[in-house]
């Protein structure tokens, strides 16, 4: 198959199909040792109740780390002993327990496994939830977590050739109220108040320290839902335009390097990518979703961020990030190694 190549000053894009035989696109520049290498798996919008067809696929990876991107289940329920049972289904499937096994499991949550569709701070279960999904994760009874509101964490992973530190946050707990919109055609529109807020002020001191703190040689900044596309409507960081400025400052401001974004909730995987003052290279927002089911009647939206086309069959996203070279590989995945998309970026 034909590639198309998009030099747009810092990254290269390619897109279109790979069959297994081919060689990733990581050997194509060159290999590298173990000790430079670091893989990273995503993945969101996952249903506990259908067959979760990629768990083999992505242990076929070898991934360094596993990243819940958010509806890692689907419960949308206020009623804790369904959302345990449920996030018990989840635990129990073969596949997934075979990668919990063998691969380090991180994450966040999204509205789905939050307990209320499109739910924010108004959600009156959500410190109940907020323990159970912990339980999901794995985490200990006196992490600090188990105290803290809201569900966002770092994790710092070290390589002899350098550092990956991966933020991810709760965009649920501290949410503020969406605002309908009175367009047929889009379900939510721009909240311009000024105490409008996604994260939340204790969220954003943290999140803030992470940052400016980091000596890491990459950074990646987990949202579960999308950052950079924001003109469709749905649920998107673009319903809270003072937060966008406010994560953009503080991604220039605090000199993190290799700072890129992961998203999910779409039911759709693309690349976006905005070249902002201050940054000597494009911020990435992956997008990834989902893996069970997807949007299949997709027929296009705008965004005016996009970097080739959107994908709207189940996938899963890859991330090789070379600390040697200061270069990432992202890949939209799907079964058998089939390669979607693929976008590589110098940092």
């Amino acid at each position: 198959m034909r590639y198309i190549f998009l030099s747009l000053s810092f990254f290269v894009f390619l897109f279109g199909c790979r069959s297994k035989e081919k060689e990733p696109l990581s050997s194509q520049v060159g290999s590298e040792g173990l000790d430079s290498i670091f893989v990273i798996a995503f993945g969101s919008c996952n249903k506990q109740n259908i067959p979760n067809p990629f768990w083999d696929d992505i242990l076929d990876q070898h991934p360094d780390v596993w990243i819940w991107g958010g509806d890692n289940i689907y419960a949308d329920t206020d009623n804790m002993n369904e959302l345990q049972s449920m996030y018990g289904s989840q635990n129990n499937n073969e596949g997934y327990r075979l990668l919990k096994s063998k691969v380090p499991v991180i994450g966040t949550w999204d509205d789905h496994d939050y307990g209320v569709n499109d739910g924010g701070e108004e959600f009156l279960m959500k410190k109940e939830s907020q323990q159970l999904f912990l339980d999901f994760m794995g985490i200990p009874k006196d992490d600090k977590r188990r105290e803290q509101e809201g569900v966002y964490a770092s994790h710092t992973f070290s390589l002899p050739k350098g550092k990956v530190k991966i933020m991810v946050l709760d965009t649920r707990y501290f949410r503020s109220q969406l605002e309908k919109d009175e367009n047929p055609n889009r379900r939510y529109k721009p909240n311009n108040s000024d105490d409008a807020t996604i994260l939340g002020m204790s969220q954003w001191r943290w999140l803030k320290r992470e940052l400016e703190t980091s000596e890491a040689d990459f950074n990646l900044i987990v949202t579960s839902i999308q950052f950079l596309s924001r003109e469709h409507g749905f649920e998107a960081w673009g319903n809270f335009p003072k937060e966008i400025e406010k994560l953009e400052e503080l991604i220039t401001t605090s000199k993190a390097k290799g700072v890129m974004i992961l998203s999910g909730d779409r039911h759709i995987s693309e690349f976006s990518a905005s070249t902002l003052d201050g940054m000597s290279y494009p911020l990435i927002d992956f997008t990834s979703s989902g893996l069970t089911h997807s949007y299949s009647s997709f027929h296009g939206e705008p965004n005016q961020f996009r970097i080739g086309e959107v994908v709207s069959v189940p996938s899963y996203g890859l991330i090789e990030l070379n600390l040697k070279k200061r270069e990432a590989y992202f890949k939209i995945m799907g079964e058998n190694d089939k390669v979607f998309q693929e976008l590589k970026q110098a940092y």
